[in-house]
């Protein structure tokens, strides 16, 4: 069959000007790339959004953080769990991690990171600004709040002349028995806390994983002789509705529990101190927004950001250039607070042995 010269040139003209405008649009698309990536952006990494793993996300905390963020141009996707369940399933996700920053662990769970290669070091441009001994000397994590954990009573159904003097008055006092909480939730990281103010004060380097006979009777009677929080129900409303009327206050978490339940604890001061911990921040390893995260930690983290969250959860930061902002409310709280001295490396050593007795030999 002979071509026809004139439809021969005629799809001959049209082939030409379809590769015509394909040279055009992909040199178009060239232009508008590079216009693109001369822009100021938030980072290098493609979009702006993080997911964020965290321990510090109740009572509101999470929903602020989403929503301060996306004002500073962060995308951030939140995903809460107790601190040892974080942990847990950072190290689990380390050939492949999901998250690109963790805070709101405290040092305990950041040493077990750092020891698993899980957390990158980076120093944030407010290091300088945290209260000394508090950031880790390597500069893998950095401190963002301050947490007491106060043990207290209700003074509805507790009189103060019966009222314990420590969390070892409670365990070897079967007077208390039935009244007080003791939180066997171990993936938390205040349970841990509890067990680590303890336990580290029957330190025997002789005894059954660092601990004497009498640490282990101890602790095993303070969890036989007290109430557990029941599955879905709140430490605090226990506490305020008399079931368990004596247990361990959270500082930074008092202003909000105290104003939903009306109910004011009365705090107990230990001779041996309160355990005083600090929630922490780090950019996980592995992270493809690695410049990304760095960039929402030294936001988050800076005065003005902590300064406001302070001032809005009635926290205590590390930051000293943030306290200016703490409330009166948590100024009171923490006036009588001492601190108790614990050995935190030998804790961090055999918290998890501890952890795995405790759920196989006593709960």
């Amino acid at each position: 069959m002979k071509l026809n010269m004139g439809q021969g040139m005629k799809k001959l003209f049209v082939l030409i000007g379809v590769l015509v405008a394909v040279v055009l649009s992909a040199c178009s698309n060239e232009g508008a790339s590079n216009e693109s990536g001369d822009k100021d952006t938030k980072a290098s990494d493609s979009g702006n959004n993080l997911v964020v793993y965290t321990n510090s996300n109740s009572d509101g905390r999470a929903e602020w953080l989403e929503e301060e963020a996306k004002k500073a141009g962060f995308d951030v996707e939140i995903v809460g769990a107790g601190g040892g369940d974080i942990t847990n399933r950072l190290i689990s996700e380390k050939a492949n991690p999901a998250a690109d920053v963790v805070f709101g662990l405290n040092h305990m769970f950041f040493e077990q990171l750092k020891a698993e290669d899980i957390i990158s070091a980076y120093t944030p441009v407010w290091a300088n600004e945290i209260e000394e001994g508090i950031n880790d000397s390597e500069g893998y994590y950095h401190g963002l709040v301050k947490q007491a954990l106060i043990l207290s009573y209700n003074p509805e159904f507790v009189e103060a002349k019966d009222a314990p003097e420590s969390y070892l008055d409670l365990a070897n006092n079967k007077d208390f028995k039935g009244i007080y909480q003791a939180r066997d939730d171990l993936g938390s990281a205040t349970a841990k806390v509890i067990v680590a103010s303890i336990l580290s004060q029957y330190k025997d380097t002789a005894g059954e994983l660092g601990i004497s006979d009498k640490g282990w009777k101890a602790i095993d009677s303070y969890y036989k002789n007290g109430v557990q929080i029941p599955e879905g129900e709140d430490y605090f409303s226990i506490f305020a509705s008399g079931k368990a009327p004596i247990g361990t206050m959270i500082s930074g978490e008092l202003g909000a529990k105290t104003k939903q339940y009306g109910t004011e604890p009365v705090f107990i001061h230990p001779e041996a101190g309160t355990p005083l911990v600090v929630e922490s921040i780090a950019v996980v390893k592995g992270t493809k927004k690695e410049k990304l995260a760095q960039e929402f930690i030294d936001w988050y983290g800076s005065a003005e950001v902590q300064g406001a969250f302070a001032a809005d959860f009635n926290a205590m930061p590390a930051n000293i250039e943030a306290q200016n902002q703490v409330t009166d409310f948590q100024k009171e709280v923490f006036s009588n607070v001492k601190a108790q001295d614990i050995d935190w490396a030998f804790v961090t050593e055999n918290i998890d042995a501890w952890v795995e007795k405790l759920e196989l030999e006593i709960f």
